[in-house]
């Protein structure tokens, strides 16, 4: 029998493709049982912790006051109106620092200009214009018996928008040290209650970190000046202040608590 060329690489082509198949065939079965025979990695198990919210507060004497006063000043334009509420504003100061307040504990808090237009009798616009001028000075008392002084003095030179005061601790280092010491107990006692209900023992502290989240709180009705404007400042009681700090700790469970 001739074989031509062509036959010949027919042939060789088709025993090619014959042993690709039969290799496919051998490795593939043996293939796939190895990958079944890996090893599986166990699941990773949840951390074995408690968690609590801790609690500590400090009932504390507030050491200053900040009082929000100001003028307002009307007229028929802005030049007018601003160069006498500044008039004003600059007497109110000069009785300010006249009974004690020092200059770096008044700052300017607001100062704004308006235009109002009144409505006529029919309810439409007019065209007079009346500009309103505003000028606020935030205070800070660091002597709490002359709080009614200030605002004495503040009314008399001429201030007319009395926004309140507010008392607070003015270094709160020592009271908020104390607050979280006090947190800390709390959180300790309420994780040592959960591990007795669930008969566990408790372990070592895994974190700790603080919440922060209005941390003063007035122990008091909030005392606003401008209800006294007819008689001047009148009493002020500063109260009392509660400042409470938050912790939240995660313990680890250390093992069945022994009977």
């Amino acid at each position: 029998m001739i074989i031509t060329r062509s036959q010949s690489a027919a042939l060789a082509l088709s025993a090619l493709l014959l042993v690709a198949a039969l290799g496919v065939f051998a490795v593939g079965p043996l293939g796939t049982a190895a990958a079944q025979n890996q090893p599986v990695a166990p699941a990773t198990s949840l951390p074995r912790t408690i968690t609590v919210l801790g609690e500590g507060t400090v009932v504390t004497q507030p050491d200053v006051a900040q009082i929000q006063v100001g003028v307002e000043v009307t007229g028929d334009n802005a030049q007018d109106a601003s160069a006498e509420a500044a008039a004003t504003m600059q007497e109110i100061l000069d009785a300010l620092t006249d009974v004690g307040v020092a200059v770096k504990d008044i700052q300017t808090s607001s100062y704004n200009i308006y235009v109002e237009r009144p409505a006529t009798p029919q309810g439409a616009i007019s065209d007079k214009v009346i500009y309103h001028v505003g000028n606020s000075v935030s205070i800070t008392v660091r002597d709490l018996d002359t709080v009614g002084d200030v605002l004495d003095a503040a009314i008399a030179a001429g201030a007319n928008s009395i926004y309140g005061v507010t008392f607070n601790v003015d270094d709160t280092d020592e009271v908020m040290a104390e607050a979280r010491s006090l947190a800390a107990e709390d959180a300790l006692d309420r994780a040592e209650e959960l591990a007795g209900l669930h008969g566990v023992a408790l372990g070592e502290v895994v974190s700790v970190s603080e919440v922060i989240n209005g941390m003063a709180i007035p122990a008091y009705d909030s005392v606003n000046a401008s209800m006294g404007l007819g008689s001047a400042g009148g009493p002020i009681s500063p109260g009392e202040m509660k400042m409470t700090a938050r912790l939240q700790v995660v313990y680890a469970i250390a093992e069945a608590a022994s009977d």
